[in-house]
């Protein structure tokens, strides 16, 4: 077993797991945040999308280990019990960016991180190009397009961004 130590949604974690586990999994089934999910696991459906120090990673491929003294953001640490959205929930919500919601959390942490990377002023073209890894198999991504620019501008007026 491997001790590891991070910060998950803003909160002090400390666990021993086993080395091979996989941060998904560590977020799932020892943290019970299971807004983070499985898809794929190669890497390529991105619906197990978290922040890591602030960059999007796939957590289907990145070891627990690899955390350990980092930051970790999942869906559940966007917004607080009882308190609003964030900007990006919020036009997911409000443009109807999901229907079934399962790569719903991917989307919306890979959406914030690319506003964090290019800004909050997002062509379609970008978008779409930045989704790439990102698969969605209900909505045929028009309004999950929509969504991130819709987020994006709101992010820029938001102090949750």
């Amino acid at each position: 077993m491997a001790k590891i130590s991070m910060i998950v949604n803003g909160n002090p974690v400390n666990a021993n797991v086993d080395p091979r586990a996989l941060l998904v999994q560590f977020l799932r089934e020892n943290l019970r945040l299971t807004g983070t999910h499985v898809g794929c696991d190669t890497s390529q459906c991105g619906a197990c999308v978290v922040h890591l120090d602030g960059n999007a990673v796939k957590s289907c491929t990145t070891l627990a280990v690899m955390a350990d003294g980092h930051e970790v953001r999942t869906i559940e640490g966007l917004a607080v019990d009882g308190g609003p959205l964030h900007p990006m929930q919020e036009a997911f919500r409000e443009h109807h960016g999901l229907q079934c919601g399962f790569c719903t959390p991917g989307m919306i942490m890979t959406a914030i991180d690319i506003v964090h990377r290019k800004g909050n002023d997002l062509s379609d073209y970008t978008i779409r190009e930045e989704l790439e890894g990102n698969l969605c198999r209900c909505t045929g991504y028009q309004n999950i397009v929509q969504s991130i620019a819709a987020g994006a501008k709101a992010m820029a007026k938001s102090d949750l961004a």
